[in-house]
């Protein structure tokens, strides 16, 4: 059984950053470790400020815990596979609290935050065979047993998104592989495998992508550096926006990005991003796919991911321009005038971006 969590240690490393618990209301409440303020960062510069003093966090939207908190807990695959097991082993997941969740995540999240009690699943091996592990897959998918189930909890870790995916390694660095899910194209992965190509051909920062085995996309880990774990915050934990529905705007996130890294040029990649999607189709950019490193002291926006032609949310964008799910190309000048970008660099990108991704142009603008 797992015993309920009472008290949480949030870490980076072998620093202890501060502490987790819960109020009679199931709101948590978490108070910076002094030493990690005389020589650490706020881990959420909007809402976890550098200071003494403890932090009660919102109801909403994230059940009562801290937006950075909430990064760490697996989304749609890994709570499938999480419960899923939970309930081979006759517990009931809906008993867990928010802090049982993150002890379940122990040193395995994405990002640098790692949580003690440390209660993650340990399997004796890894799964290497990506066909074997495809074909585990469809059977959890299907709801089949899988005799495999342990190990894909542990290699999932606690992957976002709704498509099934683990973390393996390749020549010693660090990888996320993905699968397809009931829903998706056969071609999935070569569908975003090309999406990273021409992603890359704009000039849009991306992480290492492959396609191993003629179908499976891969992307290296952009939160590993060697054997050093980055600090992440997703947009949406960093700005308490919900990615369940529609709850920004690049406007919004493009002044949230110059706010926190104080720096024209990691702005202008947010812009540069939005156009990509605008023009290949990709409405499902929704707030937790985009995130934001602590590099050297200093914020900076991620490299992309999930690029993927999809159908968003009522075929709308999830994150709007200038206030449209469809926009035109006034709707994305008016978001780099209403951000006060340099007019004649979002003019350059606008030009590069729809010259070099004419061959996937979905929108028509």
């Amino acid at each position: 059984m797992i015993k309920e969590t009472k008290l949480v240690k949030v870490k980076i490393g072998n620093q202890e950053v501060g502490k987790l618990l819960l109020s009679n209301k199931n709101l948590c409440l978490f108070e910076y470790n002094r030493e990690f303020i005389s020589m650490g960062f706020s881990i959420s510069p909007f809402y976890l400020p550098l200071k003494p003093g403890v932090f009660t966090a919102k109801r909403d939207p994230f059940n009562g815990l801290f937006g950075i908190f909430n990064d760490s807990l697996p989304d749609g695959w890994g709570n499938l596979l999480i419960d899923r097991y939970l309930r081979s082993k006759n517990i009931n997941p809906l008993n867990l609290s928010v802090l049982d969740r993150l002890s379940l995540v122990g040193s395995s999240g994405m990002g640098a935050l790692e949580f003690e009690p440390n209660t993650a699943l340990k399997t004796a091996h890894e799964m290497t065979n990506l066909n074997q592990i495809a074909n585990e897959i469809k059977k959890i998918l299907g709801e089949e047993e899988s005799t495999s189930l342990a190990q894909l909890v542990q290699q999932a870790g606690s992957s976002g998104g709704a498509r099934p995916k683990v973390f393996i390694s390749v020549s010693n660095e660090p990888w996320i592989v993905k699968f397809k899910s009931s829903a998706d194209p056969n071609n999935i992965g070569e569908i975003e495998y090309h999406y990273s190509l021409v992603a890359n051909k704009c000039k849009i920062e991306m992480p290492e992508t492959r396609l191993f085995e003629g179908k499976y996309f891969g992307v290296r880990r952009f939160d590993r550096n060697e054997n050093k774990k980055i600090p992440m915050h997703s947009a949406s934990g960093l700005l308490y926006a919900s990615h369940r529905y529609p709850s920004l705007d690049y406007t919004e996130l493009i002044k949230a990005t110059l706010a926190l890294t104080k720096n024209m040029q990691e702005a202008l990649k947010v812009f540069r991003l939005m156009v990509f999607n605008v023009l290949t189709g990709n409405k499902d950019d929704h707030t937790k796919n985009f995130s934001f490193l602590h590099i050297n002291g200093e914020w900076v926006f991620a490299p992309a991911y999930d690029l993927v032609p999809s159908k968003g949310f009522n075929g709308n964008h999830s994150t709007t321009i200038s206030g449209s799910g469809n926009p035109t190309k006034k709707h994305i000048f008016e978001t780099a005038q209403n951000c006060g970008l340099p007019q004649k660099k979002t003019n350059a990108i606008f030009e590069e971006v729809f010259f070099t991704s004419t061959e996937i142009h979905q929108a028509k603008i």
